[in-house]
């Protein structure tokens, strides 16, 4: 009896043995997972030894390369002349990704080379047959949205909250900048914005490509922009639901970042002439070649060298208001020469009457010099009784959509 069951346990220890035999051979054929199929710019990864890395400063295309061999043993010189009129060599900046493809079985020779510029465009540099370079972009589609939200916090953080791209903030900020100051904005304003927004090969966002109509809430007040272009010579500009321009006529100031030095005073002492006078003019203090800015456009009527103004220019923008910036240590246009809103007209200097860098900034209203800071400048040129028409008619479905979602989310409290 006693051999019965030591044969049985034989047998079935054998068969368990068997068995997890059998378990292990299934686990260890579950384990070999087969390489996924990788593949991007045209190329499969596969197939290649792929080295990825980003352009360090100091880096240049020679220097990427030099460690490689290239087919029909050309040099890194003239695969240089070879590419050098299809892709810009200087262009390529630190920060920027590139990818090496190299050959799998002999790493050493390059068979191709990726920038890559941005999240679309990017250039290939293939060198398997010949050396052929192709700037190319992923595909990319355009997607129209209107959302809505109310102020928490900062407008970004608030934008984000109603599912738009943080970008989506400055452009905002450039529509309303002579309207609403987005440092003082308040818990619970409200905003409205019909987007189009830009999608890499459908799926990946790639931020807004334009803003089509907003509309903002501060203070209790309503802010509609809608974008027009009046005619073709000139860029479109935002205008309210009345047909109102947004925009100011005057920038605030003829430089970006600026010191006031002296204002315009009916006696001040001069620096050079040693004795009290009239200053008709604003100073603005910056270092010697900081861009001088077109206050508004206009038409150049004189540029030219006095011994008191120093190299100047003078521009009449309508009528009623000319302005004149003086001391430049460069005149960047000419007389008759028309110029646009922000456009760099000189360069600050010393010249003429001058203790140090700055621009002496006049101003005059039908004739006579007064001071812009004081002054409540206009906004810019409105459109003309036909324009305004077809501009009211050319808003009317924008406006539709906008006042839609408002009711909808804004004015229905249905954003808590």
């Amino acid at each position: 009896m006693k051999k019965i069951v030591i044969v049985l346990a034989a047998i079935l220890f054998f068969v368990a043995c068997k068995d997890d035999h059998k378990k292990q051979n299934k686990s260890s054929k579950k384990v070999q997972i087969e390489e996924p199929i990788v593949k991007d710019f045209g190329f499969t990864f596969n197939n290649f030894k792929v080295v990825k890395d980003t352009i360090k400063s100091g880096d240049t295309f020679g220097t990427i390369l030099e460690q490689y061999s290239f087919p029909d043993s050309i040099t890194i010189h003239q695969l240089t002349e070879k590419v050098k009129d299809s892709f810009n060599l200087r262009g390529i900046k630190a920060g920027k990704p590139y990818f090496l493809f190299l050959n799998k079985e002999r790493p050493q020779n390059l068979e191709a080379f990726v920038y890559v510029q941005d999240k679309i465009h990017y250039t290939v540099i293939d060198l398997r047959d010949s050396v052929i370079v192709t700037n190319k972009q992923r595909p990319t589609t355009i997607k129209k949205r209107t959302v809505a939200g109310k102020i928490e916090g900062s407008l970004s953080a608030s934008l984000d909250n109603a599912g738009v791209g943080a970008s989506l903030a400055p452009k905002l900020a450039e529509v309303y900048k002579y309207t609403i100051d987005f440092f003082k904005i308040q818990k619970d304003d409200k905003f409205a914005v019909t987007i189009y927004e830009k999608y890499i090969e459908d799926s990946i966002y790639a931020g807004v490509e334009r803003v089509e109509s907003t509309y903002f809430q501060h203070k209790g007040k309503d802010f509609y922009a809608f974008p027009y272009q009046a005619s073709e010579n000139q860029k479109p500009q935002y205008y309210d639901e009345n047909g109102k321009a947004l925009k100011a006529m005057f920038l605030k100031a003829p430089l970006d970042y600026f010191r006031i030095s002296s204002r315009f005073s009916g006696r001040r002492f001069h620096p050079v002439q040693k004795r009290w006078k009239a200053h008709n003019g604003t100073d603005y203090a910056a270092p010697t070649g900081t861009p001088i800015k077109a206050t508004a456009s206009g038409v150049v009527e004189r540029a030219g060298y006095t011994s008191g103004n120093g190299n100047y220019v003078k521009i009449r923008h309508n009528a009623t208001y000319s302005t004149q910036y003086l001391h430049m240590s460069k005149i960047l246009v000419k007389k008759g020469q028309h110029v646009s809103q922000g456009q760099t007209i000189g360069k600050v200097g010393s010249t003429g009457l001058a203790t140090g860098p700055h621009v002496c900034y006049r101003f005059w209203k039908n004739g006579v010099q007064v001071d812009p800071l004081r002054l409540k400048l206009p906004n810019a040129e409105p459109l003309d009784k036909k324009e305004r028409d077809r501009y009211l008619q050319y808003i009317k479905p924008f406006k539709t959509e906008l006042d839609s979602i408002i009711q909808l989310k804004l004015k229905n409290n249905a954003i808590e």
